[in-house]
């Protein structure tokens, strides 16, 4: 046997040991879609508006799993961060006032609610309080 002929015999070996964990990777990655889209429950926590994303009209941030966004001074929101398709992160569209997935196209409303795209669940919207320049964000 040559070096050609053996390289070709262990990458096929290769090959053929590890075609079936590949496959069963993609079986589970297919069936796991949608199992990291749950949305947070018992939240309760305060972020500083004062410095980063959230000093700013328009931007927005994820934490523990939720996506605080700041529409103006004196208006924030807050749902799930997770797309009900495949829990890519939402980001926050200041120009329509919605939220976007960036994986597969997903829009929801301010809301939360579903508009359009992959995925047919609204995405949880919580409650947001602002006091100087701590925003609390809970359930």
């Amino acid at each position: 046997m040559n070096r050609k002929e053996f390289f070709s015999r262990v990458g096929f070996g290769a090959a053929a040991a590890l075609l079936p964990a590949c496959v069963a990777g993609l079986a589970t990655s297919c069936s796991s879609a949608g199992e990291n889209t749950a949305a947070p429950t018992s939240v309760d926590f305060i972020l500083d508006i004062s410095t980063g994303s959230l000093a700013t009209d328009g931007g927005f941030l994820v934490s523990n799993k939720i996506v605080v966004a700041r529409v103006n001074a004196s208006t924030f929101l807050a749902v799930s961060a997770a797309c009900t398709h495949e829990g890519t992160n939402v980001n926050y569209v200041n120009s329509s006032n919605s939220f976007h997935c960036p994986n597969h196209g997903a829009n929801f409303s301010n809301t939360g609610s579903h508009l359009n795209g992959p995925g047919s669940s609204d995405l949880k919207q919580y409650n947001v309080t602002l006091v100087g320049n701590s925003l609390r964000v809970y359930s």
